[in-house]
């Protein structure tokens, strides 16, 4: 299986250039069952970005454009009656698809931005009374402008502490982006693209994330940068345990994706920025500071 995760990670270097650390942070986030929050200026790849990941995982994609109107049925479905038997019939939203992109998700209203929460940690939505499950595996991929845009509602911590990680593409290297105006769009690529896993490999992958080991004394080493969280005076407040267990199953795909079958400390820094940025918020009284996971990092000695 390892050699089909590089497989995977080769095609998608050929389609989202000069960003290897990004995209391999994103497949270690959906190998640990949770989703990806990918912030930045518009027209960077991130839609892209999703887009290729379903192809070549092999993942049904719905795509969600989120606009200042949308509603929570447009998402989750709604029942419509139909004449010809008499009775309401339940219409599955785009929500009910195996990689969901929740695209441009901060310029939706709070009241919409929350139909995604029950999903995003459940698995499953309730509507009109009724619990209904989502497919598996389940991604949620959104993408986000940057706060300081018009039109747009920040994401409200509950909603943040959904994401697994965030990460930001930025823009391509020099080299990069002029092989992006010499080749073919990348939209034309991924038409030439085919699934090197399938859903069951990726259920399968997830499960060989569990088994990956965690040594006690790594543990503590979580325990330790998560604590340090919690005692720094300009943070509003520190890592929930919520947030740990994210952070060793980060750590756990991301020591699966070297070949490792047991996390070291180094597994942990590669996710640690990625997991715990989105996080921190900073008091009131140091909002004009920046608190920064890689400082944290320094701050704490390794076991």
């Amino acid at each position: 299986m390892s050699a089909a995760l590089n497989q995977a990670l080769t095609r998608l270097d050929g389609i989202i250039l000069g960003k290897s650390d990004q995209l391999r942070l994103a497949l270690a986030c959906l190998l640990a069952r949770g989703h990806l929050l990918i912030e930045d200026v518009p027209g960077v790849g991130k839609t892209t970005l999703a887009l290729a990941l379903a192809k070549v995982l092999g993942l049904d994609f719905q795509r969600i454009q989120f606009t200042s109107d949308l509603l929570p049925a447009d998402i989750l479905g709604v029942s419509i009656f139909e004449s010809r038997d008499g009775s309401f019939h339940f219409h599955p939203g785009p929500i009910f698809a195996q990689l969901v992109l929740a695209d441009e998700v901060n310029r939706a209203s709070p009241k919409t931005q929350s139909a995604l929460l029950e999903a995003m940690e459940e698995l499953q939505v309730t509507t009109e009374g009724q619990t209904r499950a989502l497919p598996q595996p389940f991604f949620v991929i959104a993408t986000q402008n940057p706060s300081n845009q018009i039109g747009t509602f920040p994401l409200p911590e509950s909603q943040l502490d959904r994401f697994l990680m965030r990460i930001s593409l930025g823009y391509p290297p020099p080299a990069a982006e002029k092989a992006l105006l010499l080749e073919r769009e990348r939209r034309d690529l991924l038409l030439d693209v085919t699934p090197v896993l399938t859903p069951a490999d990726l259920l399968q992958l997830q499960q060989q994330v569990r088994a990956v080991n965690t040594a006690p004394a790594l543990v503590d080493y979580l325990l330790a940068l998560i604590q340090r969280t919690r005692e720094l005076p300009g943070l509003r407040q520190g890592l929930s345990p919520r947030a740990g267990l994210a952070l060793r199953r980060a750590a756990q795909a991301w020591a699966l994706m070297q070949g490792r079958q047991g996390v070291i400390p180094e597994d942990v820094q590669a996710v640690f920025p990625s997991v715990v940025s989105h996080r921190l918020q900073a008091s009131a009284e140091h909002s004009g500071d920046t608190i920064s996971a890689e400082a944290i990092l320094e701050q704490v000695a390794i076991p």
